[in-house]
């Protein structure tokens, strides 16, 4: 498979060596591609939580290829994010995803000092999201003060950069507690994850369940199942404790359970045979993952996992044509339509296909390190 996945890369390199050039010249952070076109994030501009990942991918593809194009177009991307700092009202809980990939990535690679204060920047805000009941807060809504998704477990590497970097432990310790609550309130008997869980802002207690982007409420959406697996793993990685390893690899047995005969990724894995549908990113998400998982417990149960889902993206949804700027087919946003895209190429979903390819043939930058 390695000789696959770096032929894969150079294939990707070339593709988007040119249909990176249509979304500078458009001034717009991609979002997803559809009939030969980068379209923007479909709410709150460039403040959408996804805007991150493609900068992330640039700063992946100068990594394997060292050509200057993809440095500049991930700080031309990631200008663009630094200067949603100024609204503020619409960053959340996500400025981990939007900023460790971008500032965080060209601060770690290149040195740059100004990426480095806006990556703590980014931190700071999501210290601020922090409440004192146990949990770090979602979204904004009054409505949704106490809400906490599985999401954010990604979100938290922000804050273990932060630590690293300054030598100040109340970022890693935020991470700690927000870990803590979500390994007691998300996790479930059989290894699979709550999306959403709304706790008593006061005292941290558990409210209720919210059902999210999956099937229905209590069941397994696919691409949170991978948010907790890599999540988890990541803070075993980060903080040591054997806590979040046994939740990680409870929930990557769990995942690995469902990956399709084919290697794809049902959208939720308790949905109805009919109609299909897919969500390939939860996949690409969870090959990378499960690979940290191999990494570091040296089980090579979860390497095939990886390579089984690799394998299935390669050989049913990449698509190389021109009439397609991404790579990845049959990603969904969202079970229910909420107008983030069904069945289409996203773009958070190349960058974690690239990333898993990168991790296949030993060239990870790490960017979540």
């Amino acid at each position: 498979m390695p000789n696959r996945c770096e032929e894969t890369l150079n294939r990707i390199a070339l593709k988007f060596r040119k249909t990176a050039e249509t979304a500078r010249d458009a001034g717009i952070i991609p979002y997803k591609s559809e009939k030969g076109q980068w379209v923007s994030s479909p709410y709150d501009g460039n403040s959408w939580w996804t805007g991150g990942f493609w900068p992330g991918l640039m700063w992946q593809l100068f990594t394997l290829t060292g050509d200057a194009f993809f440095r500049e177009e991930a700080r031309r991307a990631g200008g663009l994010l630094t200067e949603e700092f100024r609204t503020f009202n619409r960053l959340n809980h996500d400025v981990g995803f939007m900023y460790l990939l971008s500032v965080g990535a060209d601060a770690k690679l290149t040195g740059d000092a100004q990426a480095e204060t806006d990556m703590l920047h980014a931190a700071s805000l999501l210290m601020g999201r922090f409440n004192p009941a146990g949990f770090i807060r979602a979204w904004n809504e009054p409505e949704r003060v106490g809400f906490a998704i599985i999401d954010c477990m990604m979100n938290l590497s922000l804050l273990y950069r932060a630590s690293r970097d300054t030598g100040d432990p109340r970022f890693r310790g935020v991470a700690a507690v927000h870990a803590d609550t979500t390994l007691r309130e998300f996790l479930r008997a059989d290894g699979s994850v709550s999306h959403i869980i709304e706790l008593d802002p006061e005292t941290g207690a558990r409210v209720r369940e919210h059902p999210g982007q999956g099937y229905a409420l209590g069941t397994q959406w696919s691409r949170g199942q991978a948010w907790g697996l890599y999540g988890f793993t990541l803070a075993y990685r980060h903080m040591g404790q054997e806590r979040y390893l046994d939740a990680a690899k409870r929930i990557a047995a769990n995942f690995a359970a469902h990956i399709r005969a084919d290697g794809l990724t049902d959208c939720d894995f308790c949905q109805p045979a009919e109609p299909e549908r897919l969500d390939n990113i939860a996949g690409a998400i969870a090959a990378c993952g499960l690979q940290e998982l191999a990494r570091i417990t040296g089980d090579g149960q979860w390497d095939a996992a990886a390579e089984k889902l690799i394998a299935g993206l390669l050989d049913h949804c990449a698509d190389w044509s021109d009439d397609r700027c991404g790579i990845l087919t049959h990603c969904t946003a969202s079970y229910h339509d909420d107008g983030a895209g069904r069945h289409t190429n996203i773009t958070y979903g190349d960058y974690f296909l690239v990333e898993a390819l990168m991790k296949k043939t030993g060239r990870d930058p790490d960017l979540w390190s």
